[in-house]
């Protein structure tokens, strides 16, 4: 039987999981069929990542989740898509809306446990850009005076 369950990784006593898609026979951190999204309990809130289309189609597979990935596809919505995938919805709108509700929820840093703002790299950028044409403009003038 194929089981979606947790792979654990990182260090000792700093665990992190990555989901994944294995024989159930297969050790827990041992062999894997395919890597689907990660798991990281120790931030705050919990930071969660999964590759929407290929869970449900494990999941439409038969792949049965353990009971904590089970908790995680429930938080995320993804077990919800998957019943409207089975009442005849097109999978490829129900991935858009799940990357749409996962740019919503914002990208959280796995090292300090605080919201990453991506505002900080374009205003960095503007000034550089706005120069030339600035050093463009006043020699412009110059070279009509002449």
């Amino acid at each position: 039987m194929v089981r979606i369950r947790l792979r654990r990784v990182g260090r000792k006593k700093q665990p992190s999981y990555r989901i994944v898609v294995a024989d159930s026979r297969s050790p827990r951190d041992g062999r894997y069929i395919e890597v689907i999204g990660f798991y990281n309990p120790r931030t705050e809130p919990a930071t969660m990542t999964i590759k929407e289309d290929r869970a449900l189609y494990w999941l439409q597979n038969g792949a049965q989740p353990s009971d904590a990935v089970r908790r995680v596809l429930d938080k995320l919505g993804t077990l919800a898509r998957l019943e409207r995938v089975n009442k005849g919805e097109a999978v490829d709108s129900l991935v858009a809306e799940a990357q749409a509700e996962a740019e919503s929820r914002g990208t959280v840093s796995p090292k300090t446990a605080l919201p990453v703002e991506q505002s900080a790299e374009p205003k960095a950028e503007a000034p550089a850009e706005s120069a030339p044409e600035v050093a463009a403009e006043e020699e412009a003038p110059a070279a009509e005076a002449e």
